[in-house]
């Protein structure tokens, strides 16, 4: 792995600190086969314990080391958008940037437009890592972080493309089927081999072992044939180590992701929920899934006993906002979570922009709302929350 920078942070973002960034990760270590668990952080002398705690995958709104994303590859996937996609990604990775470092994963021969489109000031770096990729989606292919006290993993959930090879959905997928091992070697953090196929943007939990997921993205035979509910599920709490999944339908087929789950509901903090309801213009089949899914959260437990407190996150009129392609993705809660704020798409329906950034705050009344023009990541189907991956900070021992 080839590291290289923005000139603004050459002097301050090197290997040897890439080298200390990744001293609390884990080491090599054989780890058990049914429920993963930790190692403790590395350090001189290490050895490890008889006993270790379990791994778990942790909320969104712990504390963070950093952000990954990665840099649009291929003119093949975004045609004439790509040079507008680009301007979104260093948009959304300028504005990270000013709350917690970020790691841009670009292909070897793109690294230097990459670092030039990169190029301007930032509050904690933006490095760019020379890494072959495919497209900008690290949510999906990059890591799974997992934690435990003194400790973190990654999770490598086994990339496919979204099921999508022989639909008209496909698109060039090996490059980023590798990026998760290739980031988590080059960090030094221990990777793990998810015993289910399937993406980040399908898993959202609290954190303290509820998951949120959607039907038709993991019990799907593009991801994982052959097995049922109950096994897929049962895959899910062994690799993440929750003890509870709340299962929402979704809807198969009608978009690349198969409906994930982060475009759908998202933890704001254990216990309560916010709830993507569809704006006017958007097609009854997804207002279909949003009433199934307010029907299901409405009755719902958490891991520990407690009701879900809905919000529901009203969208933008579509006949307002600036892109209204089929595939354009209208949903303010595909939303990222950073240290000290939250970034939101900003979609051009000044009072639906403005009931989002309201939610959004009395949800975390502790972090900034940042709202951000992506009209041409959502043109692709995606938005911030699909952009961005987190490494979790390792926790206290």
């Amino acid at each position: 792995m080839t590291i290289s920078t923005s000139p603004e942070v050459a002097s301050t973002t090197s290997r040897r600190r890439l080298l200390q960034f990744g001293a609390a990760a884990l080491p090599v270590l054989a780890l058990g086969a049914v429920l993963p668990t930790a190692a403790p952080a590395a350090g001189a002398g290490f050895r490890a314990a008889p006993a270790t705690p379990q791994l778990r995958m942790p909320a969104e709104t712990d504390r963070h080391d950093r952000t990954f994303m990665a840099w649009p590859a291929r003119s093949t996937i975004w045609g004439r958008q790509l040079s507008g996609v680009r301007d979104d990604i260093a948009r959304v990775a300028h504005a990270i940037s000013m709350y917690e470092p970020v790691v841009v994963v670009a292909r070897p021969s793109q690294a230097a437009d990459a670092r030039y489109w990169l190029g301007r000031g930032s509050a904690y770096g933006i490095t760019v890592l020379e890494i072959a990729n495919d497209d900008l989606w690290i949510r999906d292919f990059g890591p799974t972080f997992l934690t435990a006290p003194g400790a973190v993993a990654g999770l490598d959930t086994n990339f496919n493309g979204w099921g999508k090879s022989g639909t008209p959905y496909y698109q060039p997928y090996a490059d980023d089927a590798a990026v998760a091992a290739t980031l988590l070697h080059g960090y030094g953090v221990n990777r793990i081999a998810a015993p289910f196929t399937g993406e980040g943007g399908s898993l959202e939990t609290d954190g303290q072992g509820t998951l949120l997921a959607t039907v038709s993205s993991l019990v799907n035979a593009n991801r994982n044939p052959g097995r049922s509910r109950a096994q897929v599920e049962q895959a899910l709490k062994a690799g993440l180590g929750v003890s509870k999944v709340i299962w929402l339908p979704g809807l198969a087929g009608q978009d690349i992701t198969d409906c994930h789950i982060d475009c759908l509901a998202r933890f704001t903090a254990p216990g309560k929920v916010i709830l993507d309801q569809p704006g006017p213009g958007t097609a009854q089949i997804w207002i279909d899934v949003y009433q199934e899914s307010k029907r299901i959260l409405a009755n719902a437990t958490d891991a520990r006993g407690r009701p879900l407190a809905v919000t529901e996150l009203p969208g933008p009129d579509r006949q307002l906002i600036r892109g209204r392609g089929r595939d354009f993705l209208s949903s303010y809660t595909n939303y990222y979570t950073a240290n000290g704020a939250v970034f939101a798409p900003q979609f051009g329906d000044a009072a639906a922009d403005g009931t989002a950034y309201a939610i959004l705050q009395a949800a975390h009344p502790d972090r900034d709302v940042v709202q951000l023009n992506i009209d041409n990541i959502a043109g692709g189907g995606g938005g911030i929350h699909c952009a961005t991956q987190s490494q979790p900070s390792v926790p206290a021992a």
